[in-house]
């Protein structure tokens, strides 16, 4: 799963040679192109279908491309994951190209349909709150022998558009002179040999980091009380799940800006 997600995000590099770095002053979108891209979801179907109400008032009598990018953390801690995702696998936004990105919380998902990594782990960090928007409680599930029934019970639960879904997801997008990532990305890494785990875990390293990358990043995964502006990334997770703030960054242009719920 990681493998091949990290095997189509080399490709796009690995041909290249080392491109110019780029700071937010200079970092621009196509021309006509409007971009919107949304925080850390984790289960607030509420703060989503304002935010994509916001962004298509936005977008009226805009005369160019639309995309929306989402980045990932859809699931967990928040009471509404399920809905999250059937909102997000029927296409949320109308006419927009749309890239949702995959996160932590996404991985610890699919690794629990898979039967692999670790249940008890991924329940403590919110997972218990997306079984219990599926409708399972996951005391029934043997916790004491390490909850061998998880996978078939998630698996008759899930709707298959909704795994569908997750396994479409992206590690990164790339817009101009931007790219958007779950977490951030090693520092000192050139872009095409970046691992998936920083990609969609990475934390202190990236944020403590000066130095101006090969593109600005958009990220999440951190939260911050509202959305962190540097001259080599932009963060926007505002912890949905407990603050009731989702944020979205717009670019367009050499220009950004932001729409909360």
């Amino acid at each position: 799963m990681i493998a091949a997600r990290r095997a189509r995000w080399s490709g796009m590099f690995s041909a290249r040679r080392r491109l110019r770095t780029v700071s937010l002053g200079a970092a621009a979108v196509p021309e006509g192109l409007r971009v919107y891209c949304v925080g850390d979801v984790h289960g607030r179907a509420d703060l989503l279908a304002r935010v994509l109400a916001a962004i298509a008032e936005d977008t009226r009598g805009h005369g160019g491309e639309v995309a929306l990018v989402t980045l990932g953390d859809y699931v967990d801690r928040g009471p509404d994951s399920a809905q999250v995702l059937e909102m997000l696998a029927a296409g949320p936004l109308p006419g927009a190209a749309f890239h949702p990105l995959i996160g932590n919380h996404e991985v610890m998902l699919l690794s629990a349909l898979m039967g692999s990594g670790d249940a008890m782990a991924w329940l403590t960090n919110g997972g218990d709150a997306t079984l219990a928007s599926y409708g399972i409680d996951w005391r029934n599930l043997a916790p004491e022998r390490g909850f061998p029934e998880l996978p078939d019970v998630l698996r008759r639960h899930m709707p298959q558009g909704h795994v569908d879904f997750l396994r479409r997801c992206a590690l990164t997008h790339v817009v101009g002179d931007y790219l958007f990532v779950h977490a951030g990305i090693r520092p000192g890494v050139p872009l095409a040999q970046q691992r998936p785990e920083d990609l969609v875990g990475i934390r202190r390293p990236f944020l403590n980091a000066a130095e101006v990358y090969e593109k600005v990043v958009v990220h999440g995964h951190t939260i911050v009380a509202a959305p962190e502006v540097c001259r080599n990334r932009i963060g926007i997770d505002t912890g949905a799940f407990a603050s009731d703030v989702l944020s979205c960054l717009c670019l367009e242009g050499r220009g950004y800006r932001f729409l909360t719920s």
